[in-house]
């Protein structure tokens, strides 16, 4: 590995590493049927995703007319725990480009999902060791889009904003990266997507090979 000090490339996790969406899917469907609604289409789900496991509930539910309670959250997550890697699995090429990544900054997974379920599936998948530092949704930090996180990871990295990049699949992402004065590369294959909201990325690509090549431009 290079000279990586100073410089920081932080990833979010679901839609740009991994594709998760029918584990989602599947878990958020469990809780609808057990409160006795009927399931959504994993396609309508996966819009829901990218503000964090509480917000997903919350959305899953009302589309299912059905209404939230304290219960709802606790009870997602238990599902959802046990079929984490049932059908969820890494972008196709995602993981050289984060071997790539490592080359030439540190590197970070920074998602709203929960920190145990991160934790879990980055190990499942054989890749935690390669990621410096993993921040989830549930710890010390405010969720995405607020900035604190992202520039916590700066400060660990001793990163100035010039010298870090956000990688993501949403507007979620974008706003972060823009409130914490860092660049922003968007991948479109992600199920956060959407090119409407993304134009003020710096860089917006189609595949985990594009990916590897804005890595090399931007450091």
């Amino acid at each position: 590995m290079g000279d990586v000090h100073g410089r920081l490339i932080a990833f979010d996790l679901d839609g740009t590493l991994i594709e998760s969406r029918r584990d989602l899917a599947d878990s958020a469907n469990d809780l609808i049927q057990e409160r006795g609604g009927a399931p959504l289409s994993v396609e309508a789900i996966a819009g829901m995703v990218g503000e964090g496991a509480r917000v997903l509930v919350g959305r899953a539910l009302t589309a299912a007319g059905l209404a939230d309670d304290p219960s709802a959250l606790p009870r997602f997550l238990e599902l959802y725990d046990r079929r984490l890697l049932n059908h969820t699995h890494l972008y196709d090429g995602v993981l050289d480009a984060v071997q790539r990544a490592r080359a030439r900054a540190r590197i970070a997974v920074l998602t709203n999902k929960p920190i145990d379920p991160t934790e879990k599936i980055l190990r499942g998948l054989g890749i935690r060791d390669l990621f410096d530092e993993v921040i989830g949704g549930d710890g010390p930090f405010p969720r995405k889009p607020e900035p604190a996180s992202l520039q916590a990871l700066m400060a660990q990295a001793g990163a100035l904003p010039a010298d870090a990049l956000l990688v993501g699949d949403s507007p979620v992402d974008l706003e972060t990266a823009q409130r914490a004065s860092v660049r922003c590369c968007i991948v479109s294959y992600g199920f956060g997507f959407r090119r409407d909201r993304v134009q003020g990325a710096e860089w917006i690509v189609d595949d985990a090979p594009s990916l590897s090549r804005v890595l090399e431009q931007a450091f």
